[in-house]
């Protein structure tokens, strides 16, 4: 007899869900919850919905706009339509949106009424045939009202578990975005690592206040404790002091965030008297908890786990355990998940031994199927073994913890010498006069590259380079010490927040 292979499509799992637990609380937002029945049933009528108004299986459905609900319906409602979702980031431009738009080549737009007004000046250009939203304007479809009349869809589609499920564009920190492609089996066996390795329950209650639109806020603990059938808690963006009184009210059991969003939460004057017993742990991930918070907030009895991703890896590869994560500080996760393997290798693409460094390379059923409609830049990452080459560089201990130290390509080649942007930037964010630095490599005729710093200064304050390469000597190696240093305002960032080195390059190498 053939082995029985369950369907692992996202419409799958939000309809057993449904039926195992219709009464069950699935989301509450704004005060409303809605079921699992109620969730189904609008997923359901948005199915119908796009395939009434010609959606095919493959075609792209897009959505815009904050934390909502109808974010989540939108995702499953494609899925039982056939389609591929494209999340939006809401923090772009309306050109950058176009550029997405038209790129992912978007069937059809769905938006909250503020980010409609956004993109509505490149909606013609970018291509999309129709375009809903929750109020009404000048070419655009009410969704409510749609839905409202609109029966659910009698026979779902089932995409297999290698179609594609979701494509994500990447922050670009390198030139244009690009978009991720995620099939329905990377999402299903991200949260089985995801499930293995972290406590979930399907009586927890879990604060979403990262935004959707990014891999960590949608697949870390959101897809997750649906899969379960837990209790969402979604807020439309984060605010630390709602979050905690939502944790208080609603008796949260976890949540997902940055570091900065529990820096922010600590910061709240009523984080000292918030009810905060319900917690049992939390989960960072973008960067390695600092000590002040495991610190700050074991004083209140919560522990961390913490993950290490990216969004083409759907996002979990490495992961720290919350007995873990104060006796590893700084380390990014371990080497050994479930499902999934990660090693460090050289610039030859050979595994380098524990303590030396390596650029993190990941493979499993998480690892994407590629970069839509973009063959050379999924060949450049994804190597002929099924390695995807992160492009961080890491160092792992003898135990297998993995310390995430710099990105690959940042690396500036001085004299031979390689020297890693991040270590030289973390001893000058220590001098009194530097609010923000970046360090790059700039041709040079005598070491092939300087090591350059780009600095926005402290209000008021002054400096020169030889203060800052005398700064910098008592700590670093001589080739490590910047030979160059300019000044801007203020360092350039894409909409995640991450500085833009290559705007700098061309900038600086133009001047």
């Amino acid at each position: 007899m053939p082995m029985i292979t369950p369907p692992t499509d996202l419409g799958s799992w939000i309809a057993r869900r449904a039926a195992s637990g219709p009464d069950r609380p699935a989301i509450t937002f704004e005060g409303h919850t809605q079921t699992y029945g109620e969730l189904l049933d609008r997923i359901d009528r948005l199915a119908a919905e796009l395939i009434a108004g010609g959606v095919e299986p493959g075609d792209r459905v897009g959505y815009l706009g904050l934390n909502h609900p109808d974010f989540l319906v939108t995702l499953f409602a494609a899925s039982r339509a056939g389609a591929i979702f494209v999340p939006l980031n809401f923090r772009l431009t309306a050109a950058e949106l176009g550029y997405i738009i038209g790129d992912a080549g978007v069937h059809t737009l769905i938006a909250d009424a503020a980010h409609a007004e956004v993109v509505d000046p490149v909606l013609a250009e970018s291509g999309v045939r129709r375009a809903m939203s929750h109020a009404g304007r000048p070419g655009w479809q009410t969704l409510d009202e749609l839905l409202a009349v609109r029966a659910p869809i009698a026979e779902p589609r089932h995409p297999a578990a290698d179609d594609v499920a979701v494509i994500m564009y990447t922050s670009g920190t390198t030139g244009r975005p690009k978009g991720a492609m995620l099939t329905h089996g990377n999402l299903f066996w991200n949260n089985v690592n995801a499930l293995l390795s972290f406590d979930t329950s399907q009586q927890d209650v879990s604060l979403v206040c990262a935004p959707l639109f990014h891999i960590g806020g949608l697949n870390v603990t959101t897809l997750v404790s649906l899969q379960k059938g837990a209790h969402l808690v979604l807020m439309p963006a984060f605010d630390p002091a709602r979050a905690l009184a939502l944790i208080a009210e609603y008796k949260v059991t976890t949540m997902f965030g940055v570091p900065a969003m529990f820096l922010f939460m600590a910061q709240v004057p009523e984080f000292a008297t918030t009810d905060l017993s319900s917690v049992r742990s939390f989960i960072c991930g973008g960067a390695p908890v600092p000590e002040a918070l495991i610190t700050r907030y074991g004083e209140r009895g919560i522990p961390f786990a913490q993950g290490y991703g990216l969004t083409e890896t759907a996002p979990l590869a490495l992961v720290l355990s919350t007995d873990q994560v104060a006796t590893r500080v700084g380390a990014a996760g371990h080497q050994v998940l479930p499902l999934s393997e990660v090693r460090l290798v050289d610039l030859d693409n050979n595994p380098v031994p524990a303590g030396e460094r390596g650029e993190i390379c990941v493979r499993g059923p998480q690892v994407m199927k590629g970069y839509w409609r973009n063959q050379a830049a999924t060949d450049a990452v994804i190597d002929a073994e099924g390695w995807f080459h992160t492009g961080d560089v890491g160092q792992a201990d003898a135990d297998g913890f993995v310390y995430v130290v710099d990105r690959v390509k940042d690396m500036v080649i001085t004299g031979g010498e390689n020297v890693y942007p991040a270590e030289v930037e973390n001893v000058l964010y220590r001098h009194p006069a530097v609010a923000e630095v970046a360090v790059l490599g700039l041709p040079h005729e005598k070491w092939g590259e300087a090591v350059t710093a780009v600095v926005a200064l402290q209000p008021d304050a002054t400096l020169t380079l030889d203060e800052l390469r005398e700064f910098a000597r008592a700590e670093l190696a001589g080739y490590k010490v910047p030979l160059r240093l300019e000044f801007v305002d203020a360092l350039p960032r894409n909409a995640s927040g991450k500085v833009l080195k290559y705007q700098l390059r061309e900038q600086l190498s133009v001047g």
